[in-house]
């Protein structure tokens, strides 16, 4: 089983923020995004991806632990393996958070969200669906040609 990432709901986000960013530091993780809507804040550390996550909420409020629950993104193969994850989770009786579909995080990235009984968001993700790059293939090769025939002359 892999995991994608993770993510820690905090109270106080500004004071995580600090903290997270100095203690990853030394290990080789740095900041690598964040975002902010009307439901919070939130921001990925990594070491080449965000893996790690820290939410709160949002800009001049606080909240309490009890209130926020954790989130856990398993890595899945293929897109199908995200559907399949979803389908079963439903059936088990999990609570929809995100049909499977593309999310706006990047181009590739193909998720679902389920609620367990305790209220944890549990995400399946796959970041690249491999059979997609077949429509990009033609067009990298011919960048690559490209750039050698013009690099070389």
């Amino acid at each position: 089983m892999a995991l994608d990432h993770i993510g820690l709901s905090v109270t106080d986000y500004d004071a995580a923020l600090g903290f997270y960013q100095t203690i990853l530091a030394p290990l080789g993780n740095k900041r690598i995004m964040s975002v902010e809507s009307e439901h919070g804040r939130g921001t990925g550390f990594g070491k080449h991806g965000p893996s790690f996550w820290i939410h709160g909420p949002p800009s001049g409020k606080t909240s309490s632990k009890s209130s926020m629950p954790m989130h856990v993104a398993f890595a899945a193969s293929s897109r199908k393996d995200v559907d399949r994850f979803y389908d079963a989770a439903i059936a088990a009786g999990g609570i929809d958070n995100g049909k499977p579909g593309l999310r706006e995080y990047h181009p590739f990235y193909y998720a679902a969200y389920v609620k367990d009984m305790d209220g944890n968001n549990i995400e399946a993700v796959n970041h690249f669906e491999w059979s997609s790059w077949k429509v990009w293939a033609p067009i990298t090769m011919m960048i690559a040609v490209f750039a050698h025939f013009y690099m070389k002359h």
